[in-house]
């Protein structure tokens, strides 16, 4: 039973192969010019989002998780990501209104085009998932989708700013 679940997140992760690479690297440059980056998600999304961020700063990007007693105001210069797989996420339509009132640009993580999050959005990825399966309950194929897709929008950044492992080693807080 259990290496039929490994099998079928496997199978799942295929399907990030369909994602546009050339609109991959543009939002890569969205993000890499922005003045601040704000992620948010709720839940697992939340922790996906706040693993994504922590490789941002170590990519020396100055970036916030939203809702932190620290996280300071959006402003237009900025960038917000919003990680959601349904997209309707309460939390994440408020801070899409707020990037929306000050004209923040909003890039959504979604599993679908059909919701409230990515339409708000400035640019979406849709990280499409298999039907349901017992073997991978809940949002269990969209949170691993989304960090996998996140990683690797990591990997390019880091060679769109010419950093090295080594760069982002010396950023990394257990090596200080």
């Amino acid at each position: 039973m259990m290496s039929d679940s490994y099998l079928y997140i496997l199978k799942n992760l295929d399907n990030l192969k369909e994602i546009d690479e050339e609109y991959v690297q543009k939002l890569c440059n969205v993000i890499l010019s922005s003045g601040n980056i704000f992620v948010y998600g709720v839940g697992r999304s939340g922790i996906v989002g706040r693993m994504f961020a922590m490789r941002l700063v170590q990519l020396g990007l100055k970036t916030f998780f939203v809702g932190e007693t620290i996280t300071p105001v959006v402003t237009n210069k900025d960038v917000v990501i919003l990680i959601s797989g349904t997209g309707e996420t309460q939390g994440a339509i408020l801070v899409a209104q707020i990037c929306r009132r000050v004209n923040a640009k909003v890039i959504s993580v979604t599993s679908s085009t059909d919701n409230s999050i990515y339409k708000m959005s400035d640019y979406g990825i849709v990280l499409r998932t298999n039907d349901p399966s017992d073997l991978a309950p809940l949002g269990t194929l969209f949170e691993i989708s989304a960090l996998v897709f996140l990683d690797a929008t990591v990997a390019l950044m880091m060679k769109m700013k010419g950093e090295t492992e080594e760069d982002i080693r010396k950023r990394h807080a257990i090596w200080l």
